[in-house]
């Protein structure tokens, strides 16, 4: 197991790039240089919960109740899921890719 630029066993670091959404993803790729795995792991939370956020302002801001039934029970369920799955693959030490984002994000850091 390799060490991050900070010190954390890279599989940790790659859990906690997931800790607050696209925060924590933008947070680890600034502090974290060199390792492509938790480079990748950021990326992907920055670009998978980025994405989530931009998603959940644009429906409940455009559309009338099914936006808001939508915004506040479909969103969260899914990105509650997303994180708890994405953090237990990172922590394992995988590079599970997610359609699309996981891509970009593999092309970005490959």
């Amino acid at each position: 197991m390799q060490k991050t630029a900070g010190g954390l066993d890279e599989n940790l670091a790659a859990a906690l790039a997931y800790g607050l959404g696209w925060i924590t993803g933008a947070a680890f790729l600034l502090v974290e240089p060199t390792n492509k795995f938790v480079r990748f792991h950021a990326l992907q939370s920055l670009l998978t919960f980025g994405g989530l956020s931009v998603a959940w302002i644009v429906v409940m801001a455009t559309i009338p109740f099914l936006g808001w039934l939508i915004g506040l029970v479909v969103i969260p369920w899914v990105s509650v899921g997303l994180w708890l799955f994405l953090m237990y693959k990172a922590y394992r030490g995988e590079r599970y890719k997610l359609p699309w984002v996981g891509d970009i994000a593999d092309q970005r850091e490959h």
